[in-house]
């Protein structure tokens, strides 16, 4: 039995900002009040900014616990820990931890191996054994050009807590890395690879495409099916890939790489998912579409940390200003995000919904957070 009492605060509704209160009692938001008053027991929040707890669907953080630096390994239960406390300590409640499915091993040098299924299973442990602070579902991201993919989407099944299924394509010369000196940069510094090991590599990886690449994508839009996820494209470029990506089912698009792709998920009611990396910085690392462009445009619909886990929040209020409007700013990190995963309970503060909230100062323009509940329990 708890009750937790924000007041005075500029609580951030899915749709305005007022001055007021809200409570929590028992997981779930029961009261929403306007005003300066500060009930007894309540938090003076002192005019800081109360929001819903924000909502990720796609980080590459735990990977970085997991490996901090190139072939080091970590122990996986210190690095979940880790990465979970990271993640409430800048206001993310729910998370969609990001696995990849799908390997490649018969390369001797630019080889990856299956590492998902385990690590699941350490993830889903930890969570039942009350060791993690926020939410956890698994994003399973389905590496089209691999060697293993279907084999390894066979190991998980509906109970594995799997929101989203992204399809993946890393094929050489589309998409991401539709710019190979991109690619050169990334697989040769990572895997010391050669030239001419790295035009063989392109060469096979370009042929494992041709052969399994059509297979794998069936696959991956089937198992997400029977997983009861919410399927997701990653990386569209063209129209034409949009369209493809629209009729296997896809909710959203994750980072499309111009504003054509863009353009065309909005034709196709697909909701457009960008990183918050690529907005702060004005641009993407990768010299795909800027971010910012897109919000201009009115082509965004979502945040996710991707690779920085603290970018989410600045994000979102970044877009209020960039939008003179906080509450969608906001939206995009929490709301939008929770719907595109099909999470209704949370995302927004509504009576009835779950009481996953931050409290936010605004700091020389900087987002200073002050403190994380989830179901109305402080976390951070």
């Amino acid at each position: 039995m708890t009750e937790t009492t924000l007041a005075n605060a500029k609580l951030v509704l899915p749709t305005e900002v007022i001055h007021g209160a809200i409570r929590i009692e028992n997981g779930h938001i029961t009261a929403i009040d306007s005003g300066a008053t500060v009930p007894a027991g309540a938090i003076d929040c002192e005019g800081d900014l109360v929001m819903p707890g924000l909502i990720e669907l796609h980080t590459d953080n735990l990977e970085r616990h997991i490996e901090p630096r190139p072939r080091v390994n970590w122990p996986h239960a210190s690095a979940i820990i880790a990465h979970d406390g990271e993640l409430a300590s800048v206001g993310i409640t729910t998370v969609f931890d990001a696995l990849r499915v799908g390997s490649v091993v018969s390369n001797k040098k630019a080889n990856y191996g299956e590492y998902a299924r385990k690590l699941a299973d350490e993830i889903l442990d930890l969570r039942a054994k009350g060791a993690l602070r926020i939410s956890h579902f698994l994003h399973l991201r389905a590496e089209v050009c691999s060697e293993t993919l279907i084999e390894e989407l066979a190991k998980f099944g509906p109970d594995d807590r799997i929101g989203i299924v992204s399809l993946m394509d890393h094929t050489p010369g589309q998409r991401q890395f539709r710019d190979l000196t991109q690619l050169r940069a990334y697989v040769c510094g990572k895997h010391g690879l050669s030239e001419a090991e790295f035009e063989s590599h392109v060469a096979d990886q370009v042929a494992l495409s041709a052969r399994l690449g059509t297979a794998h994508e069936a696959a991956a839009v089937s198992e997400s099916r029977r997983f009861g996820a919410v399927l997701a494209s990653h990386d569209d470029t063209t129209a034409e890939q949009v369209a493809i990506s629209a009729r296997h089912g896809a909710h959203f698009a994750e980072f499309p790489t111009t504003i054509e792709a863009a353009r065309a998920c909005r034709d196709h009611g697909t909701l457009v998912m960008m990183g918050a990396p690529n907005l702060i910085r004005g641009g993407s690392h990768s010299g795909n579409v800027a971010a910012h462009k897109l919000a201009e445009a009115d082509l965004l619909d979502i945040v996710s940390s991707d690779y920085v886990p603290s970018a989410l929040l600045s994000a979102a209020l970044m877009l209020g200003d960039l939008w003179g409007d906080v509450a969608r700013g906001v939206r995009t990190v929490t709301q939008a995000p929770g719907r595109a995963a099909g999470l209704t309970d949370r995302g927004h503060l509504d009576m009835g919904a779950r009481g996953d909230v931050i409290r936010v100062a605004r700091v020389a323009g900087a987002a200073a957070l002050r403190g994380t509940w989830v179901q109305g329990r402080r976390v951070g």
